[in-house]
């Protein structure tokens, strides 16, 4: 983790105008191609919400706009961004579950799966802390959205990227799967969201 220069970056008057505003995260839905992926998870008895989580991470890292965060009124950059994820538990309710990334998938998802067993067997709800490196996971696998917000506290100093998954659709033997990408627009703009897409879509095409 290291601090950026405001005065000399590059995205000084952007950070300056955005970071005024009451909501300063915008958002898009798009549609992602899920079909080889999904064929994929299934070939290999891989949990396709892990699978697809990984891919969305590892593009989410391969771009700095998204590994960077506010803490105390200054910009941060994280080396890695972790995971910050919603687990559903037994009782109908949902937990959070927090890992980090690692270059080797197998490892990731042996993580993930420790950090969910221990979600889906403890109660309470640990939210994150101002500036941390997590990006803000969730997955609503029963609803094909076309938008979607969130539940923010204005009060709170967040800069999180909030990523969130929709239900896998086929059509005419394609699948895809909506996702919602929100960031703090002074942190990011479109062009980087597009860049996510565009790198998640190629994971998710990879055999």
């Amino acid at each position: 983790m290291k601090k950026i220069n405001i005065e000399t970056w590059k995205r000084r008057e952007h950070f300056k105008l955005f970071s005024q505003f009451e909501e300063p995260f915008f958002g898009v839905v798009v549609n992602i191609d899920c079909t080889k992926a999904y064929a994929n998870a299934k070939a290999t008895s891989k949990s396709f919400f892990l699978y697809y989580l990984y891919r969305a991470l590892k593009a989410a890292n391969s771009i700095e706009e998204f590994r960077y965060r506010i803490l105390n009124d200054e910009v941060i950059i994280h080396d890695q961004a972790s995971v910050s994820t919603t687990i559903n538990r037994p009782n109908g309710t949902f937990g959070f579950a927090y890992f980090d990334y690692n270059t080797d998938e197998n490892i990731f998802i042996a993580d993930a799966q420790k950090a969910i067993q221990v979600v889906q067997s403890t109660e309470g709800l640990t939210p994150s802390k101002p500036g941390a490196s997590e990006i803000h996971f969730s997955a609503i696998p029963w609803v094909d959205f076309t938008s979607l917000s969130h539940a923010r506290s204005f009060t709170f100093p967040d800069s999180s990227p909030k990523i969130s998954f929709g239900k896998v659709t086929e059509k005419e033997g394609i699948k895809t799967m909506a996702v919602s990408i929100h960031i703090h627009h002074g942190l990011a703009d479109g062009y980087h969201v597009g860049q996510f897409v565009t790198q998640f879509q190629k994971l998710m095409d990879e055999a």
